[in-house]
């Protein structure tokens, strides 16, 4: 730690609440310098008066409001010097006052009033002491020399505190910077788990009330059938559960102790994607087909589960809204881009062609976006709905946000 560093604190530490403590205390303090010469005068000095007495306590006394009203201050000071200097009973070898009124204005008057105080200072210095016999040079430096100095420690304290109130005001700016970082992380991790689970629960329940519908059904024509669709249903809730209980995971630090049961696994990507298709067709019925062409490219972690929350997504919409009897996913890479196309020959969401499609297709662009891609959804050329979502690659993804991720 720094002697400047450690003043400073010290300075801070013992300041007391109330500023005309320490000011009258200062000027207590100036007063008995100031009289320290005449308690004690040198050979030949003139006597201690009454009025002289006076004059130095004019110098030192309307320190105690130096703060209050710097100007008003100078001045009675500026008067007072002069006088007692010219009055003989004896002059101030220092002036105490002279240079803690310089300090105040350098520190707080506009910068007219505390040059035109330095400039009267010193001319008003330099002709008083042309009244005063036996004046040695170096006298006049000295006193010259005290002004400026007083002056300079003003101005060093007014640098210094503007310097700190712009760090200060800095560093709330940077709080409340993070503090907004934070709280839009936050609402971007809440958004994030909240489409993740509404499509786990919205894919899991519609696959499972598709299958529970055609329980009662396949019963009474083939039990052996009905065996394997609620062994289908309670397969699907299970990898439901999983994937809910992995995702909830990720807000603890840690799991429970002696849990093993719901290990935090990888997230799906587009390598599962054959496994989702054949699922939802194995399930509901519905044809639904996986076309691949191109070479596959490295995928960012993020941009593979929003791959596959997409088709999941979409494959969804067709089962819960469409009435559709087929679905064709098609995956076309590209250089810089991978190409997910969900198309089926149902009515599209929301009760027809172009729907909204509720909360999935939004959290389908949301994803798309998300990822630096974008997503397009309507009606099919040659009928149906269809969704097409556009995702960059690995090698594309920096470019296409804008930045590296790290740095959005």
């Amino acid at each position: 730690m720094t002697l400047r560093s450690t003043v400073a604190e010290a300075t801070t530490r013992w300041r007391p609440t109330n500023p005309y403590v320490l000011d009258a205390a200062l000027a207590a303090l100036t007063l008995f310098a100031v009289s320290l010469q005449w308690i004690f005068p040198d050979e030949g000095d003139d006597p201690l008066s009454w009025q002289g007495w006076l004059l130095g306590a004019a110098t030192a006394v309307p320190l105690i409001w130096r703060r209050r009203a710097p100007c008003t201050v100078a001045c009675a000071v500026s008067v007072a010097t002069p006088a007692q200097a010219l009055y003989h009973a004896p002059p101030p070898d220092v002036m105490y006052g002279g240079m803690v009124v310089l300090y105040t204005m350098a520190a707080q008057a506009r910068p007219w009033q505390r040059r035109l105080m330095l400039a009267g200072w010193i001319i008003g210095v330099v002709v008083t002491m042309q009244h005063q016999t036996h004046q040695a040079p170096f006298e006049y430096a000295f006193h010259l020399m005290g002004l400026v100095a007083a002056y300079a420690l003003g101005m060093l304290a007014r640098v210094q505190r503007a310097y700190t109130a712009a760090l200060e005001d800095r560093a709330r700016r940077l709080e409340r910077e993070r503090a907004a970082d934070t709280a839009r992380a936050r609402t971007e991790e809440r958004a994030r788990i909240a489409r993740d689970m509404h499509d786990i629960l919205a894919h899991a329940v519609s696959l499972m009330v598709v299958q529970a519908e055609a329980g009662p059904v396949v019963v009474r024509r083939d039990p052996d059938r009905a065996e394997a669709t609620f062994d289908t249903i309670a397969s699907t809730g299970r990898d439901a559960m999983a994937q809910l209980r992995r995702i909830l995971g990720v807000l603890k630090e840690e799991l429970p102790e002696g849990d093993i049961a719901s290990p935090r696994l990888p997230q799906p990507g587009v390598t599962a994607l054959p496994e989702l298709v054949r699922q939802v067709g194995r399930s509901t019925g519905l044809r639904a087909e996986l076309r691949t062409s191109g070479e596959p490219r490295p995928l960012s972690s993020d941009t593979e589960v929003a791959a596959y929350r997409v088709v999941q997504e979409a494959l969804t919409n067709t089962v819960k809204h469409a009435r559709a009897s087929r679905a064709l996913v098609e995956l076309d890479w590209a250089d810089d881009h991978v190409s997910l196309t969900v198309t089926d020959d149902g009515r599209g969401p929301s009760g027809g062609p172009g729907g909204s499609g509720g909360h999935g297709l939004i959290g389908i662009r949301e994803r798309a976006a998300a990822c630096g891609g974008g997503a397009e959804t309507g009606e099919a050329p040659g009928g149906g709905f269809r969704v097409v979502v556009r995702l960059p690659v690995a090698a594309q993804r920096e470019t296409a946000l804008g930045g590296p991720p790290g740095r959005r």
